[in-house]
Formats: structure tokens, sequence, C-alpha cells
């Protein structure tokens, strides 16, 4: 049994449908990144994973424990770590406390550990703390335990850029040592660094599941090429040609066609340069959501 099974998982509020038939599972000792802008629909998912709200419709599986099921439920959280994306610290206590109450739930096996990786000054009361200080205390409860299975939500927000590689190469560490691990992010280069697989949900609705790699060959290739105004033209022509990007001296667009096409159209031009590279994932999240800058989407979370 894989430790998350979920088969059309449905959430509504009233006429908001936050969650649409959503099915997919999780493979163990993977890192699986649901993808999606703020409002698509990750964090209610998370919370029907966790039985903090019930579905409408569907159901899911967590470490064989179903959803619909508390008493087997709260069996399986013992073995689950899970990161917010907002973190209710209590203000006027300190980390250590905040730590030392986890641990008297849970367990503290890896503590010592996780305080070296990640170093939020437990000494001094939460209300002195950064974003980034709360957020790695939050991590260091999630994983404290060694647990089977982490869910995170946004677990990079607010972590500057060491640390945020810090927290990338603990993932690998963690997952080659068979942790599996769910993670939401709206972040795409943190998703494309630390998961093997990929789900795309837009509007409550998946729309894509892939391997990382597989994702980014459907991706096609960054083309940029510096020619003629005809050519410009024809270019944007091309069957495969998409998120157009026009400058001065020529073009740019993601290519998703066949090359043996796009060669014969250059050889009929005159190219003063090319450059030819992967796209980032920000521009293969086009395919998904029709324009650059990803925002909410009507039918999304309401509470995100």
């Amino acid at each position: 049994m894989d430790p998350i099974e979920v088969t059309g998982l449905t959430k509504e509020y009233g006429d908001v449908r936050a969650n649409d038939d959503v099915s997919f599972s999780v493979e163990r000792g993977e890192v699986f990144g649901f993808l999606g802008p703020n409002g698509a629909g990750k964090s209610t998912t998370i919370r029907l994973l966790l039985g903090l709200i019930a579905p409408t419709a569907g159901t899911a599986r967590v470490l064989g424990a179903d959803v619909h099921d508390e008493a087997a439920l709260i069996e399986a959280k013992g073995r689950i770590g899970y990161l917010p994306a907002e973190l209710g610290f209590p203000p006027n206590v300190t980390g250590e406390s905040v730590l030392e109450y986890h641990a008297s739930i849970k367990g503290d096996d890896r503590l010592d550990e996780l305080l070296e990786i990640f170093t939020p000054p437990i000494e001094r009361p939460i209300r002195e703390y950064s974003t980034g200080n709360k957020r790695m205390l939050g991590l260091i409860q999630a994983f404290m335990h060694d647990p089977e299975l982490v869910i995170m939500d946004e677990p990079t927000a607010g972590l500057d850029p060491l640390k945020q590689e810090g927290f990338n190469g603990f993932v690998r560490d963690e997952r080659d040592r068979g942790m599996t691990i769910f993670l939401s992010s709206h972040v795409l280069s943190e998703v494309r660094r630390v998961c093997d697989r990929v789900g795309i949900i837009r509007a409550g609705q998946l729309v894509e599941l892939e391997e990382i790699e597989t994702l980014l060959d459907q991706g096609g290739k960054r083309i940029r090429v510096t020619t003629t105004e005809e050519a410009t033209k024809a270019l944007s022509a091309l069957d495969g040609v998409v998120d157009i990007q026009p400058f001065p001296d020529g073009i740019q667009f993601i290519y998703t066609g066949g090359y043996n096409a796009l060669l014969r159209e250059l050889a009929r031009h005159d190219i003063q340069e090319i450059e030819i590279g992967e796209p980032p994932l920000e521009d293969i999240f086009i395919h998904y959501y029709g324009r650059r800058e990803p925002s909410s989407e009507t039918g999304g979370d309401p509470d995100v």
C-alpha cells in the first residue's frame, strides 16, 4: 500500500469547489511535489489528508488509515510529520518549550541532529523570531520523531537562500533513507531541486501528474533568436511555438514541436545568434495556467 492514496477527493464550501475529484498516489520513499499557485487547492488537500476537515466526496488513505476513520487516522498521525504553511506557535514561549511539548507527544529521537542543521535560537521567545527562524523551528518539530511520512505546506517560505539549499540537501538525504515526503509549493525552482514526481493542481483539479524529468521534457526548449523581422514573423507562426516574447532584434519563445521543422525554418532565414536551452519550470507552468504570472483561481482554496 502506498503511503498516500487519494481517490475522487472533493471538498465544497458552499458554491465553491476547492477540491474537484482529485486522485493520485504517493509512493514509498519518494518526494512528491504538489504544485500550484496560491488558491489552487493545495492546502485544502493537505487538510483533507490529515483529517482536519472532512471531504464532501471521495476518500484518501494515509499510511493505511482512511481519512473517514478517526481512530485509525489518530494512530497513523504518530508516524507523520506535519509542517503547516501558517505556524501558530505561542509568541510568549521559547522555542525550547515548543520542542519539549512536541517531544512529550511524539518523541524526539532526532532532535539534537536537527538542531545542528536548522538553527533557530531556541532559548529565545517566539515573539523575537524572524519568519525564517519560525520556519526552521517548524521543520525541526516535523522531523524530530523520525516519522515515516512528512507532509509540508510551503516548507521554505521565509528561509534565506543558504538555509533553502540546506533544506534541499536534507530532503534529498531523507528520501535516500527511505522517508516519504509530500510537499506543496508554488516555488517551481524548489520543486525541481528536490522532487521525484509532481502533481499540478489548478482551480481544485489535478491537471498533470508526471515525473519531474518527464515534465521538463514535455516543456520543450527555450529558444532565443537574433534575426530579421521577417524571420520573427515566420517563427511566431510555426506549430509548437508558445509564449512568444519579441525583442528589438529578434524573438524568444518556448518550442514544443519537432526539431526538424524548427531547423528547416531557421535555415530559411538570416540568423545572427541563437540560444537553445531548457526552460525554467516557470515557463512550463504556462502550459497549465495559460499566463506568465500565476495567481489565485476562482474555485481555489478560500483559506489560503
